[in-house]
């Protein structure tokens, strides 16, 4: 293992944040703590609680889960695909390193700033609500999990992007969607029984439900299929860099 490589790598994504601190952290930071005052307060005040949970902290690990896909994504994706834009990525392959190597530098670069931006904003909730984190272990791991698999999604869809419009397209017309969706304002047993069904074939929501059980010890669904089914997305995603690495698909010119 060229732990050299990993490293360089690596540091290159993460000072690259340093030189957009505001878009990599500080803004989406802003929007979540917007959707706090906005919902906590006109929501929360028609709503004051939901399975026993005031409205205003069960959003909490909804809007974080929100904020760490899109973030694990967005980071991700756009730390591949600007070496293809510019060409320096044909430099990285032909460097005496494994594709291995290659996915563990961008991707962790890409999970390490969505988590970082998952546990300010799981620090500026303090600041609104009550919170309390019942099994904070369970919690790490779902954090660590969701970020890594959502940012090797996102590496692939940094690499299937053939134009910037294309690199925005998923993120925005279907992830965010999904995660509204997925019961990150609400409980799903909220719904009438026929939608309860449908929405069980959201993926989102078996990771806010387990990410919530982690905090309240409440879930929609059982929190050991939530963690079946992100590993279950993972493999896939694994399965199908390897497959993009091995046959040179838009890496090789």
């Amino acid at each position: 293992m060229n732990y050299r490589a990993i490293l360089a790598i690596y540091q290159f994504e993460m000072n690259r944040t340093k030189r957009t601190i505001f878009q990599s952290v500080v803004s989406p930071v802003i929007s979540t703590a917007l959707y706090f005052v906005v919902f906590g307060a006109a929501i929360g005040s028609q709503i004051s609680e939901v399975e026993g949970i005031s409205y205003g902290a069960f959003i909490v690990p909804g809007l974080t889960m929100l904020s760490i896909l899109t973030q694990s994504i967005s980071n991700a994706s756009f730390g591949i695909y600007f070496p293809r834009f510019t060409g320096t990525i044909y430099e990285v392959m032909s460097a005496p390193v494994s594709f291995i190597e290659i996915v563990i530098g961008y991707v962790g670069a890409a999970a390490t700033k969505a988590v970082l931006v998952g546990s300010i904003i799981l620090i500026t909730a303090t600041f609104f609500v009550d919170l309390r984190i019942e099994h904070p272990v369970w919690m790490v791991a779902f954090l660590l999990l969701t970020a890594i698999t959502f940012s090797l999604f996102g590496f692939i869809i940094g690499i299937w992007s053939a134009n910037f419009e294309q690199l925005q397209f998923v993120p925005l017309l279907v992830v965010t969607p999904l995660a509204f969706l997925g019961g990150s304002f609400y409980s799903i047993n909220m719904l009438p029984e026929f939608w309860q069904k449908v929405t069980l074939l959201n993926p989102a929501v078996y990771l806010i439900s387990g990410f919530r059980w982690s905090f309240y010890g409440q879930a929609d669904v059982n929190v050991l299929l939530s963690f079946g089914m992100t590993f279950v997305f993972l493999g896939i995603c694994l399965v199908l860099i390897r497959r993009i690495f091995k046959s040179g698909y838009r890496l090789r010119a």
